[in-house]
């Protein structure tokens, strides 16, 4: 069952990317369907925090997309080279987003594999969000859907970890932040192979 448009309006956007963990995130591109459960996110807190796009109240044509309303997709390029799922939350005009880091793979394995390139399946498949959006067909094309369509998607089908089994830690690659890239925002299944390095 997909999460309600209900679930995405919440203003705490630490606690929902740490609730995220063990929803199933699902793609139907092309008639394709490729999903699987997410083992880890990130956090960023909008115009406060230095590490978002968002920070100082940003607007540009790319960030536009991070102040609408919470439950549609937030899809950027990286380094020229990646692109990457966020899903944004909370009100319009509050920009939160939170990244999706990494997935484990449960439905549609061998169309990942086509679209990453890969001779053999290995965890890399969906480890950190680049692949994680390479390998569910996700591109900006689709930035701003809507996550209550029938081509980007979120559902809870029950998947629950003991609170020792996830982990808060400081985010990944965002060091220009200050001390905004100590605070605990990133959250991850521990243990878990699809998990993005560093591990601590």
């Amino acid at each position: 069952m997909k999460l309600q448009p209900s679930y995405y309006l919440s203003n705490d956007v630490v606690a929902l990317a740490r609730d995220l963990i063990g929803k199933y995130l699902f793609t139907c591109i092309d008639g394709l369907v490729t999903g699987g459960y997410i083992i880890e996110t990130e956090a960023y807190n909008g115009i406060i925090d230095r590490a978002s796009h968002a920070y100082g109240n940003r607007r540009t044509p790319r960030t536009s997309t991070i102040f609408m309303q919470g439950g549609v997709a937030y899809v950027y390029l990286c380094y020229g080279i990646h692109e990457m799922l966020n899903v944004v939350t909370s009100v319009e005009g509050q920009p939160h987003a939170i990244l999706i880091r990494a997935i484990n793979p449960t439905i549609g394995l061998a169309v990942m594999q086509a679209r990453r390139n890969m001779a053999v399946i290995k965890p890399n498949i969906t480890m950190g969000p680049g692949s994680v959006a390479k390998a569910l067909g996700i591109s900006r094309k689709i930035n701003a859907i809507s996550l209550q369509s029938d081509t980007l998607w979120i559902e809870d089908q029950g998947l629950t970890f003991p609170g020792e089994a996830i982990v808060a830690g400081p985010r990944v690659g965002v060091d220009y932040a200050g001390n905004d890239a100590l605070l605990p925002y990133r959250f991850y299944v521990k243990g878990n192979p699809y998990v993005s390095k560093p591990r601590s």
